[in-house]
C-alpha cells in the first residue's frame, strides 16, 4: 500500500511540474490563447466555491420566495464587491509571496493580529456550520439518511477529499472545479425549469430596492453570504507560490492571467446566485408562497410546482456546493492560523473542531436554514475585518512594487467597503428598533 501511495505521489508531483512548465511556456509566450490559460486555471476557482455554499441557498431562496425579483440588485452588487476584492487578494499573493494573514502578522501590532485571529476563526466556524448543514440536510433528503448520521458522513467525506492535498495543488483544484462546474449546471437546468420573467431581471439586477427590517437582514445576510471573509484569506494563499515570478515582468503577467481565471470563475458563481434567486422569485414568490423560509420547504414546494426531477436537481446542487466549500473553508482555516499566530493543527482535528456546531445544532434540533441565515449574517458583520487589511496592504508600493492597487481600485473597494459597514450598522439599529 505504501509503495502505491509513493508513486501517487510521484505521479502528481510530475502533473504539478508539467503545471508549472505550461504556465512557464505562457509567460514566455511560447503559446497563446486557451492554452496559455490553463495551467493558471485552479485558485479562483477554488475561492469562488465559498461563493456558492449552503448559506448562499438560504438566504438567495428566502429573498426571492419573500421579495420576488426585487434583491437581485444585491446579488449583483456583493459579486462586483467579490470580483474586485479576489482578485486584489490573489494579487497580493503574487506580489510578496505571502498570504493576507502573514502579512498582517507581519506589520500589525500583535494585539490587533490576536484580535483578527479570533474574528476570523470564529467567521470560519459559522463558514463551516452553513456549509455542513447544507451537506447534511441534501444527504437527508435526497437519501433518507437521519441528519445526525448525515453529519457524521459529510465530516468523513470531505476529510478524505482534504486528503488530495498532499498529491499537490493540482488534483484538488481540479476536485474542486468539477463542483463549480455541476453546480453551475444544475442551476442552468433549474433556470430552464423555473422559466423565470428575463425583463424583471434585468429590471431588478440593476434597481436598488429596500424594504423593511426583513429585506435589509436578508441584504446584509446575501452579502455575507456572497463575498466571503475566509475566501479572501485564502485566495493570496493559493497564488502566493503557485507559479513564483522571477522578475516584475512575470508578475504582470501573472496577474493578467490570475484576472481572466477570476472573471471567469466570479462570473459563474454570480450567475448561481442569481439563479438561485429568481428561481424562488418565478416558482415560489409568483404562485404565492412567499413565506418559504427554509430549504426543506423549498424542495418539498418544488415538486409539486416543478415536478420530482428539479427538486432532485436542486438538492445535487446543495449536496456538490456543500461538500466542497466545507472542505475550501477548512483550507481556509488552516491558512488562517498559519498565517495570523505562527501555526496549524492537523487536517482531522480542525475537522473534528468545526464540525461539532453542526453536529450539537443537528442533535438539538434547531432549525438548518435559520441557523444557515444567521451564520450569513455574522460573517457579514466580520467581514469589514480582512476588507480593511487588504485594501490597507494592496496599496502600499514599498509592498506591493508593480502590482500596487491603481487609486480607481483603493476608491472602489473602499466605497464597498464603507457600504457593508453601512448595512451592517442599519441592520443593528433596525433590530433594536424594532
Amino acid at each position: 500500500m505504501s509503495n502505491i501511495n509513493s508513486l501517487a505521489v510521484e505521479k502528481a508531483q510530475a502533473a504539478e511540474q508539467r503545471t508549472v512548465s505550461a504556465a512557464r511556456d505562457a509567460i514566455d509566450g511560447k503559446v497563446k490563447g486557451i492554452r496559455a490559460l490553463l495551467p493558471f486555471i485552479g485558485p479562483a476557482f477554488i475561492a469562488s466555491i465559498a461563493y456558492v455554499d449552503p448559506g448562499n441557498f438560504a438566504t438567495n431562496i428566502q429573498s426571492g420566495a419573500s421579495f420576488g425579483y426585487k434583491m437581485l440588485w444585491v446579488i449583483v452588487l456583493a459579486n462586483l464587491m467579490a470580483l474586485l476584492l479576489q482578485n486584489m487578494s490573489g494579487k497580493l499573493g503574487i506580489a510578496t509571496g505571502k498570504n493576507l494573514p502573514e502579512i498582517c502578522r507581519e506589520y500589525m501590532p500583535k494585539w490587533l493580529v490576536i484580535i483578527m485571529w479570533v474574528v476570523s476563526e470564529l467567521a470560519a466556524m459559522a463558514t463551516d456550520l452553513a456549509e455542513f448543514i447544507g451537506a447534511t440536510l441534501a444527504l437527508n433528503l435526497l437519501a433518507g439518511i437521519p441528519m445526525l448520521y448525515a453529519v457524521f458522513i459529510v465530516g468523513i467525506v470531505t476529510y478524505f477529499i482534504l486528503m488530495l492535498e498532499k498529491f499537490g495543488f493540482r488534483p484538488l483544484e481540479k476536485f474542486i472545479a468539477s463542483f463549480a462546474m455541476l453546480i453551475g449546471l444544475c442551476y442552468l437546468v433549474e433556470t430552464i425549469f423555473s422559466k423565470p420573467d428575463f425583463g424583471q431581471i434585468a429590471y431588478h439586477s440593476v434597481v436598488p430596492w429596500l424594504g423593511g427590517k426583513e429585506s435589509i437582514m436578508l441584504a446584509v445576510g446575501v452579502i455575507g453570504a456572497t463575498v466571503m471573509p475566509h475566501a479572501i484569506y485564502l485566495h493570496s494563499s493559493l497564488t502566493q507560490k503557485r507559479i513564483i515570478p522571477r522578475n516584475d515582468l512575470e508578475k504582470i503577467k501573472i496577474q493578467r492571467y490570475s484576472t481572466i481565471e477570476i472573471l471567469i470563475a466570479m462570473t459563474l458563481a454570480g450567475f448561481v446566485n442569481m439563479a438561485m434567486m429568481f428561481m424562488a422569485a418565478s416558482v415560489f414568490h409568483s404562485s404565492g408562497q412567499s413565506d418559504i423560509a427554509d430549504l426543506t420547504t423549498a424542495y418539498h414546494t418544488l415538486t409539486p410546482l416543478l415536478g420530482s426531477a428539479a427538486a432532485s436537481v436542486f438538492l445535487i446542487s446543495l449536496l456538490a456546493s456543500g461538500l466542497s466549500s466545507s472542505v475550501v473553508g477548512t483550507m481556509a482555516g488552516q491558512v488562517i492560523m498559519q498565517g495570523f499566530v505562527g501555526f496549524t493543527i492537523p487536517v482531522w482535528a480542525r475537522r473534528v473542531i468545526t464540525m461539532l456546531p453542526s453536529v450539537i445544532i443537528v442533535a438539538i434540533g434547531l432549525d438548518p436554514t435559520m441557523t444557515l441565515v444567521v451564520s450569513q449574517v455574522v460573517l457579514s458583520i466580520v467581514l469589514p475585518f480582512p476588507i480593511i487589511a487588504l485594501i490597507y496592504f494592496t496599496q502600499k508600493k514599498e509592498l506591493m512594487g508593480v502590482l500596487t492597487n491603481k487609486r480607481i481600485t483603493t476608491i472602489c473597494s473602499t466605497l464597498f467597503a464603507v457600504i457593508i459597514l453601512g448595512l451592517n450598522v442599519w441592520l443593528v439599529i433596525q433590530t433594536l428598533m424594532g
